[in-house]
């Protein structure tokens, strides 16, 4: 999904979500489209975002192919006419004020309703080559089905991203990752829609800059992704289990851990530490299940975006040791000893800003420095930020009762509460600790 043409702020007015009619320019798109694959909806923000906030748009037009969707785009450009692409709704935090009404949603899916979903052949959106691994779908397609859908023609590489909610186009420009596994280690190429060149083409992952749930299309508007393709594995086994509580579940060993990281750093393949694909999408399910994070209707814990923040990264032994006094200093040293800190590979060689062990900041020219990476959920507990946990008075939204990396609308919740909340924990986390944790959403019309 692209970020709006419009910018963030913190004026937050009354939901707007009485029912309209399609928009003059909606109307015109679908009226110039002459396709049934563009279609006009009438729904709001809230119904579709996973964390039920926000207020009715401009006008929403529903885009069922990639050919719809790159149309659509070029047409409101062509016109000038502000707009954001939504797909399954799970990475935003959307507002309700006006900066948000005069928005045109041009919504990615399958379709929105069952009658039109059994008009549409399955292979239109979802191609799956089980002899060379190769899969392609359609952006509009929620990610859960396509990860359900490789696991049942026995592929590996999706099944850690069980249950993760949203849609396929969202998963590269937010280098989706879980359990040790990110889309940059199976992504082939990405079909986009260059708004800048007013191209339409597939490029390589290499041109997406993928890091650390980053890739250079986040947060921008400069192209748009219509559709995914991916490189998996063949011989229905999963990607290598080498982290946590997976692994545990699946009953991977130390020794193949082991075996598994040493083929590794050789750029070998290794069947080690790997378990049959369906085994793990179950474990996986179960695992997210139990922290609220696979949707439910019926259960608030999963009406949330998701992981909200980041892990935080430092550079440098000097910030993560300041880090490390900083939680000896109000936990004690068994805490201190282990916490989980790992190794996030090296940055660019350059100039670099890091903290030392008393945390006044250093400008280190032409070095290359180690990275470490912290848990969010571990500093967040250790902050007193229990699960369930909500700002005094405001009990419309909390942190999870079964996760507290996940901030959760409990029914009538609007941004204005979600913002109360993700301050109250980035501002007690980094009064703690020095560190400063970083929202995953996309904010739309409010801010943190």
């Amino acid at each position: 999904m692209t970020k709006s043409d419009t910018e963030p702020n913190t004026n937050v007015s009354e939901p707007n979500t009485a029912a309209s009619q399609p928009s003059s320019t909606v109307r015109n798109l679908v009226d110039r489209a002459q396709s049934e694959d563009v279609r006009a909806v009438d729904i709001t923000f809230a119904e579709l975002t996973t964390l039920r906030i926000g207020g009715r748009p401009a006008g929403v037009v529903e885009c069922l192919s990639p050919q719809a969707l790159q149309w659509v785009v070029s047409e409101l450009d062509a016109t000038g006419t502000p707009f954001i692409v939504v797909g399954g709704g799970s990475n935003l935090v959307v507002g309700d004020g006006p900066e948000v009404a005069e928005l045109i949603v041009v919504w990615a899916t399958t379709a929105a309703d069952s009658a039109k979903a059994e008009d549409k052949s399955f292979s239109e959106h979802i191609f799956i080559d089980t002899a060379t691994g190769l899969v392609r779908a359609y952006a509009g397609v929620e990610w859960d089905q396509l990860v359900a859908t490789t696991v049942e023609a026995g592929l590996g590489g999706l099944e850690c991203l069980s249950g993760i909610p949203g849609s396929v186009g969202a998963t590269p420009v937010q280098n989706v990752g879980a359990y040790g596994a990110e889309i940059s280690q199976v992504l082939k190429r990405v079909q986009l829609y260059n708004r800048e060149t007013k191209t339409w083409e597939w490029v390589l992952p290499e041109a997406l800059d993928l890091a650390y749930r980053y890739s250079n299309l986040k947060f921008t508007n400069r192209a748009v992704v219509t559709a995914v393709e991916f490189q998996l594995r063949t011989d229905g086994l999963s990607a290598q289990l080498r982290f946590g509580e997976l692994a545990r579940r699946i009953g991977v060993t130390a020794e193949e851990v082991t075996v598994a990281a040493s083929a590794a750093e050789k750029g070998e393949d290794s069947t080690a530490a790997r378990r049959p694909v369906a085994d793990v999408r179950h474990a996986v399910l179960q695992l997210r299940a139990g922290k609220g994070m696979v949707l439910n209707p019926d259960d608030h814990d999963t009406w949330s975006a998701g992981s909200f923040f980041t892990n935080p990264i430092v550079e440098g032994e000097a910030a993560r040791d300041a880090v490390i006094a900083a939680v000896r200093e109000r936990c004690g040293d068994e805490e201190a000893d282990s916490m989980p800190v790992y190794s996030a590979g090296r940055s660019a060689v350059g100039d670099s800003a890091v903290k030392d062990s008393v945390g006044d900041t250093q400008q280190v020219s032409g070095q290359s420095l180690e990275r470490y990476k912290f848990s969010a959920a571990w500093l967040i507990e250790r902050a007193g930020f229990t699960k369930g946990w909500h700002v005094e008075g405001n009990e419309v939204a909390s942190l999870s009762t079964k996760h507290t990396l996940a901030l959760t609308n409990r029914g009538g919740a609007t941004s204005r509460d979600i913002v109360e909340l993700a301050r109250a924990v980035r501002d007690g986390v980094r009064e703690a600790f020095g560190v400063t944790l970083e929202p995953e959403p996309i904010w739309l019309g409010a801010v943190i």
